[in-house]
C-alpha cells in the first residue's frame, strides 16, 4: 500500500474517531440534560458589585424533567463588600438521586471616583488681583481623605484638580476664572433692624459698616434715605445703599417704630427664668402662632439657641438674674452688678443688643434681701436707673411660681386680674409646663375682650411695687 493511501486511511480513521467523541459528548450532554437537575442563574455566573455597596441576590430558577424545584435550592457562601475580592456563592438542588451544583462568582471592587468638595460655579477674581489655586478636599469611598493627593495646574484663565484613588480612579474638576467684580459689598447694621422710639424723642442712628470685596471698606461711601418724624406715631423705614467700583450696589434697612408708649389696657405678657427647652420654645410657637410679642426676662441658664429665637422673633430680650442665687446676688450692690453682668454680656454675645430691660429677682419689693444686705433694694433700684437700666415689676401675677400648678387657675388668676384703666404687666415662668399650657388660651381672651398685647419697649412705664428693705 503507497503512501497516498496510507494517508487517506489516517485521515477517515480521524474523522470516524472524531465523529464518535462528539456522539458520545453529545449523549453525555444529553443524558445530563435530561436525567440531572438545571439550575440557572439570574445575572449570569459572574457578578461585580461595587465596594461597600450592599450585595443582592440577582435570582435563579432550577428545574428537573419540566418540575420547578426553585424553593428546593440551598444556596452557601456570603460576600462581604466591605473587603476588595472575589466571593463564591454556591447553589445545590437535588432530585431523587439526582443532585446539580452550579457556583457564582462575586468580584467585589471599587471604581467610584473621589469626590472634590468644592461647588462647580465658576471663579471671578477682583480685577488686577492674581488668583490663588485653593486647597480643595478630597475624599474616596475606600482610601477616605485624599486631600493631599489633589493636583492643581492652573492656566491664564481656567484651573483644573484632579486626584486619583488606589484602584486607579480618577476625578477631574474645571472651574473657569473670570477677572470681573460681581459679588454686592455688604452693609452691616449696628444694633437691630426694627427700633424702637417714643414720640419727641431724638432719633439716632446706631450707625452701620459697608464692605466690598475687593473695595475693601465702603463705611463712607453709603447713602442713607429716609427719615423719622417723631411727632408722629407710625413706622419709618431707612435704606441704606452703597455702589462698588465695578457697579455693585448692597442695600440693607431698618425700620423704626414711633409710638405714645402705654395706653390703658395694654397687656404685657412677660416670662422670667427661662430659657428652657421644652416650655421655651413651645410657647415660642404659641406666640408666633397667634402673632404677638412678648418679653423674656433670661438667665444664664438654658440653651443659647432659644435666647437667639427670642430676639430674631422680635420678642424683648431683657434681663433677670445670671445666677438666681439670692445669697449671692444681694450680698452688695457690686455683687448684684457682677450677676447682671454676666446676663447682659451673654444677651449681648448672641444677639448684638444691649438690653438695658431688667427684673429684679424676687422683684423689688422682695423682703428676702435683708438676710445678706440691709436696704440693698433702696440703694439698688436707684443705682440701676443711674447706669441707664429700666426696671419692671408687676401688678398682674399668674401665681405659677408659687402653688399653682393647673393650667386652668394660671389662665383665670390672670385673666381675673386685667383692667382695662391701667397697664397690665403680667408676670409668668417659661420654664413652667402649665404656664405653657395656659398660654394660648390667655392670649385669646385678651383678643376677645379688646386688650392690646404688647412687649416692652424705650416707651413702657416702669411698673414698680413698693420697695420693703
Amino acid at each position: 500500500m503507497g503512501k497516498k493511501e496510507k494517508r487517506k486511511l489516517n485521515k477517515k480513521a480521524i474523522i470516524i474517531i472524531g465523529c464518535f467523541i462528539l456522539a458520545i459528548v453529545a449523549i453525555f450532554l444529553g443524558v445530563n440534560y435530561l436525567l440531572l437537575p438545571q439550575i440557572k442563574l439570574e445575572g449570569g455566573k459572574r457578578v461585580t458589585i461595587e465596594y461597600k455597596a450592599k450585595y443582592k441576590e440577582k435570582g435563579y430558577t432550577a428545574k428537573h424533567l419540566g418540575k420547578d424545584l426553585t424553593n428546593d435550592v440551598k444556596t452557601s457562601g456570603k460576600v462581604n463588600t466591605n473587603k476588595l475580592g472575589q466571593y463564591k456563592i454556591t447553589y445545590q438542588v437535588k432530585s431523587g438521586a439526582f443532585s446539580r451544583k452550579v457556583t457564582r462568582v462575586v468580584e467585589v471592587k471599587d471604581t467610584t471616583k473621589p469626590r472634590l468638595k468644592t461647588d462647580k460655579k465658576d471663579i471671578y477674581v477682583c480685577p488686577g488681583t492674581k488668583y490663588k489655586v485653593e486647597k480643595i478636599k478630597a475624599m474616596d469611598n475606600y482610601d477616605g481623605d485624599l486631600t493631599d493627593k489633589v493636583q492643581s495646574e492652573l492656566k491664564k484663565d481656567m484651573v483644573t484638580y484632579t486626584v486619583t484613588d488606589s484602584h486607579g480612579n480618577k476625578r477631574v474638576l474645571t472651574k473657569k476664572i473670570f477677572y470681573k467684580d460681581i459679588e454686592k459689598p455688604v452693609i452691616t447694621l449696628s444694633g437691630t433692624e426694627t427700633l424702637d422710639m417714643c414720640t419727641n424723642e431724638a432719633y439716632q442712628d446706631p450707625g452701620y459698616k459697608a464692605l466690598d470685596n475687593c473695595d475693601n471698606d465702603l463705611t463712607d461711601k453709603v447713602q442713607v434715605e429716609g427719615t423719622v418724624d417723631n411727632s408722629l406715631v407710625g413706622d419709618y423705614k431707612i435704606t441704606y445703599k452703597v455702589t462698588d467700583k465695578a457697579g455693585n450696589t448692597g442695600e440693607a434697612s431698618r425700620t423704626v417704630r414711633v409710638s405714645n408708649g402705654d395706653q390703658n389696657g395694654v397687656v404685657y405678657l412677660t416670662f422670667d427664668d427661662g430659657p428652657n427647652e421644652g416650655t421655651t420654645d413651645v410657647i415660642l410657637d404659641i406666640l408666633k402662632e397667634e402673632g404677638v410679642q412678648a418679653t423674656f426676662f433670661v438667665t444664664n441658664n438654658g440653651p443659647d439657641e432659644l435666647i437667639k429665637r427670642e430676639f430674631d422673633e422680635g420678642h424683648t430680650v431683657a434681663l433677670h438674674t445670671a445666677s438666681h442665687d439670692y445669697s449671692v446676688i444681694y450680698a452688695s450692690e457690686e455683687a448684684y452688678f457682677n450677676d447682671l453682668q454676666q446676663v447682659h454680656d451673654r444677651v449681648y454675645n448672641l444677639t448684638g443688643y444691649d438690653s438695658k430691660f431688667i427684673r429684679f429677682p424676687g422683684g423689688a419689693s422682695n423682703t428676702v434681701s435683708r438676710r445678706y444686705s440691709n436696704g440693698i433694694m433702696s440703694r439698688l433700684t436707684q443705682e440701676v436707673q443711674n447706669r441707664g437700666y429700666k426696671y419692671y415689676d408687676w401688678n398682674v401675677s399668674s401665681g405659677d411660681a408659687g402653688a399653682t400648678t393647673d393650667p386652668n387657675q394660671v389662665y383665670l388668676n390672670v385673666t381675673s386680674a386685667l383692667r382695662k384703666d391701667r397697664v397690665n404687666m403680667v408676670l409668668m415662668h417659661d420654664i413652667k409646663p402649665y404656664t405653657r399650657d395656659a398660654l394660648r388660651n390667655i392670649i385669646r381672651y385678651c383678643k376677645d375682650n379688646g386688650y392690646q398685647i404688647s412687649k416692652i419697649n424705650n416707651c413702657t412705664t416702669m411698673i414698680t411695687q413698693r420697695v420693703n428693705n
